[in-house]
């Protein structure tokens, strides 16, 4: 009998940590960890500078706290979080943002997954069903950054910079973010496909809420990647 990916699976995951880099989120990140411990107990949020608070109320909320001084980026949070879950014999990482945008049960699901089919990485991919509405706008940039790193990392995906990836320990000992803005999520795919090993996408819903649209998420981050990948 297959388990269903939303049910809590904490005792099944103490060999793998949620890796969330964290910066002014103080409104959300409680709700987006307290969504995630049910099915994993290991947590951890990279603080990248934070100046609301928002490392303390993760922690409340039961997440394992590490502390940039100062905003070094998020490629600089997620290296962070991947040698701290390193360190404590993680045996597969989850990425995932700290706003709200990603569903827990789609992480589950991702990472039942990568067990069952021994994947070395599952990417998480907006695009493979209808779940999610981008906007006209966003979809176009989305899918022109795509056709970029698909061009650049010689790899097949649909949607290559959502933050929501399973990550096996021996793939991501071949990780090592130099990148700390944007353009991160194609230096990952590029040492990702360099190593050789098996991955795969899969269907995950991106929620587009009034908070992410008010901070400028829903098209600035998608500009931001781009233009991080043609000057970079």
């Amino acid at each position: 009998m297959t388990r269903d990916p939303a049910a809590p699976s904490a005792i099944a995951n103490t060999d793998t940590w949620v890796v969330i880099p964290l910066y002014n989120e103080a409104s959300v990140i409680a709700d987006v960890v307290r969504g995630l411990v049910p099915a994993f107990p290991n947590v951890v949020c990279v603080d990248d500078g934070s100046r609301d608070g928002s490392g303390g109320i993760a922690s409340a909320a039961g997440a394992r706290l590490v502390t940039h001084p100062i905003n070094l980026g998020q490629g600089a949070a997620l290296q962070t979080g991947f040698e701290y879950a390193l360190e404590r014999g993680a045996r597969y990482v989850v990425t995932f943002d700290a706003d709200g945008q990603h569903r827990a049960e789609d992480a589950a699901a991702m990472l039942e997954r990568a067990r069952d089919e021994d994947l070395a990485i599952v990417f998480g991919s907006r695009f493979l069903d209808d779940r999610t509405d981008p906007g006209v706008l966003k979809r176009i940039v989305l899918k022109t950054a795509v056709a970029v790193t698909n061009v650049t990392t010689r790899t097949r995906l649909t949607d290559a910079h959502n933050g929501l990836r399973v990550i096996r320990e021996d793939a991501l000992r071949r990780v090592k973010l130099r990148q700390d803005r944007m353009a991160h999520g194609t230096e990952i795919v590029v040492q990702l496909g360099r190593a050789g090993l098996p991955y795969a996408e899969h269907p995950v819903e991106v929620i587009y809420s009034d908070y992410s649209r008010a901070k400028g998420q829903s098209l600035l981050n998608s500009v931001n990647i781009l233009v991080d990948l043609i000057i970079r």
